[in-house]
């Protein structure tokens, strides 16, 4: 092969190879510079825990997970044995408080008058009889028989007579009167203090039952039957399936002036179809959470935004989880 025919080949080959470099490149910018860029996010589902304001053990478990509840529907039942004696030994100290405030108000009993008044008629037998007593050594004293001893013996015993009389008297005008003004509100307000304490006692126990305060569906029970669960431990979650939206992390250039209230559309791969969405919600992500450089010299940075946008209508079936996908 002569030299001509070599360099005419070696000269077709280096066409050859700048023709495929070329349509290489041509493919290239017309199809990877025309992928579109896609945003992806993800449905999410408001949710609240079940759990108890006091430690017990779990006695019953009415709902597992997938279930449906309704808003009063039992959930769980807890074993709390320490309040139930809590609540036993408070009403035993309200039915005391409740028998000394009757007592202060009702008065006395009417045997206990009686038996008051008893009282003072004796004492007044036993003063009429000092008196007389008293009177009979006075006059002996007088004519000169009895001695001053003797008489202001007489006299002492009159004077205790009497007083005794006083003392009875007073017991007598208690127990028919009653307790004082005082006294029967100080049993009154012991009386509403049990009251308090055993209302207390019986709130408390509304724990041990755990009902479900809006309807969704149970997303997951933590505890067994039979395990203990502490102050505030969780029980199980609701989903609230009413309350669905989808959130987005998007790149602060790809927002293009997006802002709340506005409605965009995005496509679930899920049921392959397309629904409407609006915003309610955007926030930055902090500080470089998640960023892209635009050059590689590093002008400048773009923060990415958390974007949470609800279904303009009720899709039915969408659910947590679900992926959602917006194309520029």
């Amino acid at each position: 092969m002569s030299a001509k025919s070599q360099h005419n080949n070696i000269l077709l080959a280096i066409i050859g190879f700048l023709a495929v470099v070329s349509i290489v490149a041509l493919i290239g910018f017309f199809t990877l510079g025309r992928t579109e860029e896609i945003v992806q996010g993800e449905v999410e589902v408001s949710e609240y825990r079940v759990s108890s304001k006091l430690p017990g053990r779990i006695l019953e478990l009415r709902a597992k997970e997938g279930d449906f509840v309704h808003v009063g529907d039992t959930l769980a039942i807890l074993e709390i044995p320490e309040v139930e004696a809590q609540k036993r030994a408070a009403e035993a100290t309200q039915g005391a408080a409740n028998a000394m405030k009757d007592m202060a108000n009702n008065g006395a009993r009417r045997e206990q008058i009686q038996a008051a008044y008893q009282l003072v008629q004796q004492a007044i037998a036993a003063r009429d009889i000092a008196q007389k007593s008293y009177k009979r050594v006075q006059n002996l004293f007088d004519e000169g028989v009895m001695s001053a001893q003797k008489r202001d013996e007489a006299f002492a015993a009159y004077k205790a007579s009497e007083a005794q009389v006083l003392a009875a008297q007073s017991q007598y005008d208690m127990a028919r009167n009653g307790a004082r003004q005082e006294e029967r509100e100080a049993a009154t307000q012991q009386a509403r203090a049990a009251k308090g304490a055993v209302d207390v006692m019986k709130s408390l126990l509304r724990e041990s039952v755990q009902v479900a305060t809006e309807e969704g569906e149970v997303s997951e029970v933590y505890p067994k039957v039979g395990e203990l669960v502490g102050t505030g431990s969780p029980i199980m979650s609701v989903a609230i399936m009413k309350d669905l939206w989808g959130t987005f992390n998007v790149r602060e250039d790809q927002l293009k002036g997006m802002k709340v209230g506005d409605v965009f559309t995005a496509y679930s791969p899920a049921f392959n179809k397309e629904l409407k969405m609006k915003v309610f919600y955007i926030k930055d992500q902090g500080s470089y959470a998640v960023w892209k450089a635009t050059k590689t010299t590093g002008q400048y940075d773009l923060k990415t935004f958390e974007v949470k946008a609800r279904p303009v209508e009720h899709f039915e079936g969408l659910r947590p989880g679900m992926s959602l996908i917006v194309k520029e």
